[in-house]
């Protein structure tokens, strides 16, 4: 078991801490926060709550992002992990279940920054910009499935001297009938539309985003 009694987290989400492994300083732990799955429960519609609670566990849904079809078959060396953090399982921890993941950097040895952080502080300049389409060609090439792509769950990596973006939360298919699963015509569509989502969200991050994200999401 993993002891984080001691530790603090370097970064909490609306649904997990985020912890450095106490033994392996180079891997991320993952822990919901306490209550959370309850919570998210008790506030979801009822046809939503008769389910499992691994609707509501972000650890049981990053598990099934990772054992999608692309990934089970990948060699370890394989381009998917171009822009994916190495993925170590599920490990017990003294404040729950912990998904054990590599842990990224920047150059200073520090956690890597989120592309949300970024954006506001160089809005989406040149390195960014090339940083996203490389990610984008990405996805199209590796037929990596993803949930949205949001700019809290990408973080930005130096890589051989350039900007690299890896997505470190919402890995899976958001789909209810999970075809681009099976059928690379569906996979073609799916991904499409998550990367034109991408550029939607992060037009409107650096805009004056006078309506709320999801009024201009609709639009």
């Amino acid at each position: 078991m993993i002891d984080l009694s001691n530790s603090r987290p370097f970064a909490s989400g609306g649904n997990r801490h985020c912890y450095q492994h106490p033994d392996f300083p180079n891997r991320c732990v993952k822990v919901m926060l306490p209550g959370r799955v309850a919570e998210l429960r008790q506030r979801a519609p009822w046809y939503k709550a008769l389910t499992g609670d691994s609707r509501f566990d972000d650890n049981a849904r990053e598990v099934a992002g990772y054992r999608q079809k692309v990934l089970r078959n990948a060699a370890k060396d394989s381009s998917v992990w171009d822009h994916l953090p190495r993925w170590y399982g599920i490990t017990q921890t003294s404040e729950g279940p912990g998904a054990v993941s590599e842990l990224l950097r920047d150059e200073y040895g520090t956690p890597a920054m989120t592309l949300e952080t970024y954006l506001k502080k160089f809005s989406l300049d040149d390195p960014i910009r090339g940083a996203l389409e490389r990610f984008s060609q990405w996805l199209r090439a590796t037929g990596v499935l993803t949930k949205n792509l949001l700019p809290h769950n990408l973080v930005v990596v130096t890589r051989k001297g350039q900007e690299e973006l890896y997505l470190v939360d919402g890995l899976g298919n958001a789909d209810f009938l999970p075809l681009s699963e099976h059928f690379a015509v569906s996979r073609r569509r799916y991904i499409e539309r998550r990367i034109e989502k991408m550029w939607k969200r992060i037009h409107w991050e650096i805009s004056d985003r006078h309506i709320p994200w999801k009024k201009a999401e609709r639009l």
